[in-house]
């Protein structure tokens, strides 16, 4: 099933017309404090239940959904994941946030945090590091370790779906209370 998408400019023209325009950022809650489209609303991709999500909708059920993310890979995978719920009418976010940034649009801006991307990569390449040098000081077996987390690797490329993302992602550092999600503008 393909899934709609809209560029930012084209979103940024829906909300100055004044249309009632949905938008759900489906990224981290540390991501989404760090820098977010100022109308959205942050609804983790691990956390969607698109069945109980729609019969909760703020808008009217014949208005699109859209669906931002980073740079539009997770906000696609939100959209399919709405459609399998049976609801056709989402529409993914062209670029994410980056391209939303890179428009020069308003955006809030937040504390930083080191992004989940570079978390995984630094998590997978200390593993990786830690199996050969255990491998080579204490015993062969520890390669394993390299050899699991480089098939990990290999699984996430060909799914687009990252499980050390996943677990990174509900670590406490990577934990927001609402009232940690005040920002500033630009």
């Amino acid at each position: 099933m393909s899934v709609a998408t809209i560029s930012v400019q084209e979103l940024a023209s829906l909300f100055e017309a004044g249309d009632a325009v949905e938008l759900i950022d489906v990224r981290t809650p540390t991501e989404f404090r760090e820098i977010h489209v100022p109308t959205a609303r942050n609804i983790p991709l691990d956390t969607i239940q698109p069945s109980e999500f729609l019969q909760a909708r703020s808008v009217p059920p014949d208005k699109p959904l859209y669906l931002i993310c980073r740079s539009g890979a997770r906000s696609a995978q939100a959209c399919q994941m709405f459609q399998q719920a049976g609801f056709s009418n989402v529409v993914n976010v062209e670029g994410g946030t980056l391209a939303w940034n890179e428009a020069n649009l308003t955006i809030k801006l937040g504390k930083k945090a080191i992004s989940l991307e570079r978390q995984v990569r630094i998590a997978t390449g200390s593993l990786v590091v830690a199996g050969v040098i255990l491998g080579y000081i204490v015993h062969p077996y520890f390669l394993g370790i390299s050899a699991l987390v480089g098939g990990g690797l290999v699984y996430s490329g060909i799914t687009d779906s990252c499980l050390m993302g996943m677990l990174l992602a509900k670590m406490p550092w990577n934990q927001v209370s609402q009232q940690g999600v005040s920002c500033g503008s630009r």
